[in-house]
């Protein structure tokens, strides 16, 4: 039975290195994964007037990730920490108190940067808010991935065999650590 993984992407650009790099992290897991990329770009800000009625896109985003085994975060960095529309999502998800569509579920977090410390703070600052929604992050191999826009060709495909191996190693690290939480 396949563990079924929601993906993620806390950039919205269309050439999205994040978005690149997801395809990248999906292509090398191994078998036992099943993966949807859940959107982000269209929820609203979050906003606890609007409960009593959420719209749809609150409501498809809620339902999309209520019934996953686990997520994957795959996040730019923005101004040493996670853009705001991934923090949107996250808030998004964790209402109505007491209704998280996020607590207990692994997951996993990598960041993807242009630049050389591959969104160090972006990584931390999204962990300090999946321990409050009782999400059990893997911890190893961290995984901050810098000079990102030299690590694909001009299809998107990763060009780098080493950064390959690297992502492999993160996917079987995180099939590990799914299961390690599976429901019995």
């Amino acid at each position: 039975m396949a563990r079924n993984v929601a993906v993620i992407v806390g950039s919205l650009r269309k050439e999205s290195l994040n978005r690149k790099m997801a395809h990248a992290l999906i292509e090398r897991a191994p078998e036992g994964l099943a993966f949807s990329f859940v959107e982000i770009r269209d929820l609203p800000l979050y906003n606890q007037d609007d409960e009593a009625a959420p719209d749809a896109a609150t409501v498809a985003f809620r339902d999309a990730i209520r019934p996953v085994d686990a997520v994957l975060f795959v996040t730019p960095e923005y101004n040493r920490s996670m853009p705001g529309v991934l923090k949107n999502a996250l808030d998004v998800g964790s209402r109505p108190y007491g209704q998280s569509v996020w607590s207990g579920k692994p997951c996993a977090i990598v960041s993807v940067s242009p630049g050389a410390t591959g969104g160090f703070g972006s990584n931390h600052h999204l962990r300090q808010s999946l321990v409050f929604l009782d999400m059990p992050a893997m911890q190893q191999p961290e995984a901050y991935i810098g000079h990102a826009d030299k690590l694909f060709d001009a299809e998107g495909k990763l060009a780098n065999p080493d950064t390959g191996k690297f992502l492999a190693r993160i996917m079987h690290a995180f099939t590990a650590w799914i299961g390690r939480f599976a429901v019995k």
